[in-house]
């Protein structure tokens, strides 16, 4: 069994990209998870709507406000925490080395943005979350195929790379379709569980703690609300080969 590798030596940087209904209940774990010396920084350039209220974590007074900032003020208030936001769309710059990008996107326009900017790999993890009315994912990657040699260390039993989440599942990458009712509208309609979005922050934030911990041997993790299961998949060399087609003796390092 492999283990992912993160470096905690140096100061890490969180970026957690997208603040709306799953990210607006990942960022408070966050604030909680991480050390203090680490950097976390709040990404949304959408603003906090009526309709948002009774599915995402915002109250009256955040109304017209950017999502990243209200979240990021109110939060750095609760914890006594530096926490830093931008009110722009993701931009690459953003990606320091060692950087964890922390996905709560919608859109493939978003992640293919993300996707661009962590290649050549940096040193760090790209965490993406995504979810239907009572089902969701959590994917972790951080490098393309052709990048991934001596991937996994056989004698130490650790996992320095694996695709993108994009090149995992490709039909992340397309467009969203428009639907027929809002976010809001669907929960009131009873088509999407409300409680989705705070099921998935808790998945997404066990995976961040894993991470941190050096525990993390999951590349895919899966739920379903309605059947009450989880599913993982593990980060192993024959895996990788079959979804890349990068052969295994290139992958793998042998002490």
């Amino acid at each position: 069994m492999y283990r992912i590798s993160i470096n905690l030596e140096h100061p890490l940087t969180v970026l957690m990209v997208g603040c709306g209904g799953t990210g607006g209940f990942v960022a408070p774990g966050l604030c909680r998870l991480l050390p203090p010396n680490a950097k976390l920084v709040l990404v949304d350039h959408d603003l906090v709507e009526e309709r948002n209220l009774g599915r995402q974590n915002f109250f009256q007074e955040d109304l017209g406000r950017f999502k990243s900032q209200a979240l990021a003020e109110r939060l750095a208030r609760k914890f006594g925490r530096a926490v830093g936001y931008s009110v722009n769309p993701f931009a690459p710059r953003l990606i320091e080395p060692r950087t964890v990008v922390v996905g709560c996107v919608d859109n493939g326009l978003a992640r293919a943005a993300i996707a661009k900017a962590m290649v050549p790999w940096h040193g760090g993890w790209w965490l993406d979350s995504g979810n239907g009315d009572n089902w969701g994912q959590v994917l972790i990657g951080n490098d393309a195929p052709e990048h991934m040699r001596g991937a996994f260390d056989q004698a130490k039993g650790i996992c320095y790379a694996l695709p993108l989440p994009t090149i995992q599942q490709p039909e992340l990458l397309a467009g969203r379709p428009q639907p027929a009712v809002s976010c809001a509208e669907a929960v009131e309609q009873d088509t999407q569980n409300p409680l989705i979005n705070q099921f998935m922050a808790v998945l997404v934030l066990e995976v961040v703690r894993r991470l941190l911990a050096g525990t993390l041997t999951w590349m895919q993790v899966y739920q379903d609300m309605e059947s009450g299961t989880m599913r993982t998949v593990d980060a192993t060399p024959e895996t990788v080969a079959r979804m890349t087609g990068v052969k295994i003796r290139q992958l793998v390092l042998k002490g």
